[in-house]
């Protein structure tokens, strides 16, 4: 039986490895990012208290 916190390949259902991404090299030394998911923008930031927040 899977472990349901483990990771998933949603093709195969095989469980792979997460992906580790620094946040500091993802912004590229500034406060935020825009990302593009299926056409979608999200805006990832980091607030004035170092937390981070992702929003449509």
């Amino acid at each position: 039986m899977r472990d349901p916190s483990s990771p998933v390949d949603i093709k195969s259902d095989r469980a792979m490895p997460a992906k580790e991404i620094d946040v500091a090299s993802l912004l590229g030394g500034g406060r935020e990012v825009v990302l593009v998911h299926r056409g979608e923008r999200y805006r990832l930031r980091i607030t004035a208290n170092g937390k981070l927040i992702l929003t449509k």
